[in-house]
């Protein structure tokens, strides 16, 4: 499996996770309960959030990541720049088209 946020195509591999199919009950109000093994194939604790993408006849959930997970996912090596410098480079890209 790999990850949505990384590229991945979001589908369980055989060479991964083996032969392993994953059922549940839906409730009367509609409600169900993730196995273990897929809350912990995408990485879900309790409170987390899931998304549903449906394409084709088919379902993907996906886990909603908080925009707080991403804070140091970057790292620069270089000074702080403004937004007006940002904005300057952006046009000078623009046009050097």
């Amino acid at each position: 499996l790999e990850h949505p946020c990384i590229g991945g195509q979001n589908r369980l591999s055989h060479e991964h996770w083996g032969n392993t199919m994953h059922e549940s009950k839906i409730s009367k109000r509609g409600q169900t309960t993730l196995p273990k093994a897929v809350r912990d194939a995408l990485g879900l604790k309790p409170g987390d959030r899931i998304r549903y993408f449906i394409h084709d006849g088919d379902v993907r959930i996906l886990p909603v990541r908080p925009i707080g997970r991403l804070f140091g996912i970057l790292k620069c090596d270089g000074p702080p720049v403004s937004v007006e410098e940002m904005n300057d480079a952006i046009a000078d890209g623009a046009c050097a088209k």
